[in-house]
């Protein structure tokens, strides 16, 4: 028996008698009158809740996957659709337009319209903490971008993808660090990491029929942990004045040799130089040596004073002063000065 409890006056009104309500509903009367309008309420509730669960929207960069009785029957596009209603079809909406993305070692707080977002790494350094190949600490901060490329296989193929995908890109983010040296990790390793760790993992996914595309892998920040940042900081400031010194004494030796091979160089082409001119002036002289012989062989007289005259010709203007001695006189007769000329000259300018 269903009674109502009716407000006393000093307190709220309890909730309304059953039987008054049907009766608003059934119009009074008889019994039967009553559980007709009981009846066509439901019927009117019932139609209300199939015409809102008949249509489902999706969104343009959604797919929906139908389920009904629990098994999928297809994947519907963006727009306006019909379903079963009553639960019958059931809608699971996926975003495969979408690119997600999944972070480790940091997490994005927030981002707010024209400034910079936040982000907070403090309470993952066990994700971003890995030793090197040369046992050595580092902190990696990188993002995985992916696509659900297949929505069923996305839903179905694994219980939880996007904890799998978590686990096989810092499986494999580890594992590629762990073979590299700390330095190439830290400077020219970068663009090879992200390449290697891309492929990988979805090389991984592609075996676990995942349905899941990867866009792209991409290093944040990558530093040594604070605790060995002062080390760090030496090492590499004696690695950077190892590269200095050795930068400095390449370029001498980029200066110094190819000035020694230019001295080099220039002493054999004139040592060549001075071959070549004695080679031609022996053999000019020779020449010469034989026409002079041919003309003594022919006139032996006339080459012969023709010779001593052109060799007094040649001695006599570097001589200067000519005395010829007579016997019996006592002084030299000055006969001739062939730098009169210059003494004379020389004494004006005195």
């Amino acid at each position: 028996m269903i009674q109502s409890v009716k407000g006393n006056g000093h307190g709220p009104p309890g909730p309304p008698d059953l039987f008054e309500v049907m009766k608003k509903f059934g119009g009074g009367g008889s019994p039967g009158r009553r559980a007709g309008g009981v009846i066509g309420v439901v019927v009117l509730i019932l139609l209300a809740w199939a015409g809102l669960s008949s249509f489902y929207t999706v969104q343009p960069e959604e797919r929906a996957v139908v389920k009904r009785f629990g098994s999928v029957t297809g994947i519907t596009d963006p727009g306006l659709h019909f379903k079963i209603p009553f639960g019958i079809d059931q809608i699971q909406l996926v975003a495969t337009e979408r690119v997600l993305k999944q972070e480790f070692g940091f997490r994005t707080q927030g981002t707010r319209q024209g400034e910079r977002s936040t982000y907070s790494a403090a309470q993952f350094e066990d994700e971003s903490l890995m030793l090197t190949g040369d046992l050595n600490m580092i902190d990696v901060e990188w993002v995985v971008q992916y696509r659900i490329e297949d929505p069923i296989k996305f839903l179905y193929r694994m219980r939880e993808p996007t904890r799998t995908l978590r686990d096989i890109s810092e499986s494999v983010m580890r594992r590629i660090v762990g073979n590299m040296l700390g330095s190439e990790v830290l400077t020219i390793g970068r663009v090879e990491i992200q390449r290697k760790a891309g492929d990988e993992i979805q090389e991984i996914l592609n075996r676990y029929d995942a349905g899941i595309r990867i866009s792209t892998v991409e290093m944040q920040d990558v530093v040594p942990p604070p605790a060995v940042q002062p080390a760090f900081n030496e090492v590499n400031e004696a690695r950077q004045e190892r590269e200095r010194m050795i930068n400095e004494a390449q370029k001498r030796v980029n200066q110094e040799i190819p000035n020694a091979e230019g001295a080099a160089l220039r002493t054999v082409a004139e040592a060549e130089g001075y071959a070549t001119e004695r080679v031609n002036r022996a053999d000019g002289e020779s020449i010469r040596f034989s026409a002079v012989l041919l003309e003594y062989q022919q006139a032996p007289e006339v080459t012969r004073s023709r010779l001593y005259l052109e060799t007094l010709n040649e001695i006599l203007p570097n001589i200067g002063q000519i005395l010829v001695v007579q016997d019996g006189q006592v002084g030299p007769l000055p006969l001739l000065d062939v730098n009169r000329e210059g003494t004379r000259a020389a004494g004006g300018e005195r």
